[in-house]
């Protein structure tokens, strides 16, 4: 704020559109390119103009000038409405997370004392997380003199993986971190469902003919 012939006058900052600054996307006068390539709302392609004309065509048509393709040469802008651009681009953004699947890693622990019932247990848990779309990180912890039968560790987790069979595939294998041994296993692409058989047809209940019924 300055004093003016004793008249305090407050520099005019243009508005900053919160719009345009959350999803960074260039629109109107703060398109900087030299020349920019124009589409029309119509997906007509207006060809190469300074960013000056192009917005002076989308200001006729009480429309926006949109950077969509910032980093072309030149840039692509296409005369739209900005906050229709928005929407829209929020929706196929939310329908692109939709179709996203987000893979869990479960952990299956074992112990190189692991019982047979437990290690049966902790293998059908294994072989569930599989089957409903999850990674499994199958861990063995070795604590004090056990770290000199790692061998008997590596026959557990090895065991495993050959008892899951098709229904995982080995993603990294048996391996040392510190005094801990594990494996990861990833879920195996299931095989298409076999062409169900078609039902057999109801029989119908045999009805006499007529000589019959009239023998009767």
């Amino acid at each position: 704020m300055a004093c003016l012939g004793g008249v305090l006058w407050r520099r005019l900052i243009p508005p900053i559109d919160k719009r345009s600054a959350k999803s960074f996307i260039r629109t109107n006068e703060r398109i900087r390119a030299r020349e920019v390539r124009v589409i029309d709302e119509n997906g007509e392609q207006l060809g190469v103009m300074v960013p000056f004309e192009a917005l002076k065509m989308a200001r006729e048509r009480s429309l926006d000038l949109v950077e969509i393709s910032p980093n072309a040469v030149p840039p692509v802008c296409k005369i739209q409405d900005y906050g229709k651009y928005l929407y829209e681009k929020d929706k196929s953004d939310r329908a692109a997370r939709k179709k996203q699947k987000v893979i869990i890693i479960k952990e299956v622990k074992f112990s190189v004392t692991v019982d047979e019932h437990d290690y049966q247990t902790k293998k059908n848990q294994a072989i569930r997380f599989l089957n409903e779309g999850d990674k499994v990180k199958a861990s063995l912890r070795f604590k004090g003199r056990q770290m000199a039968h790692r061998d008997l560790g590596y026959k557990i987790i090895n065991r495993l993986i050959t008892d899951i069979g098709d229904a995982g595939l080995v993603e990294f294998m048996p391996r040392m971190e510190g005094t801990t041994l594990h494996a990861i296993l990833a879920p195996s692409k299931k095989a298409e469902s076999a062409p169900k058989k078609p039902s057999n047809p109801p029989v119908k209940a045999e009805t006499p003919d007529a000589t019959t019924a009239a023998q009767a």
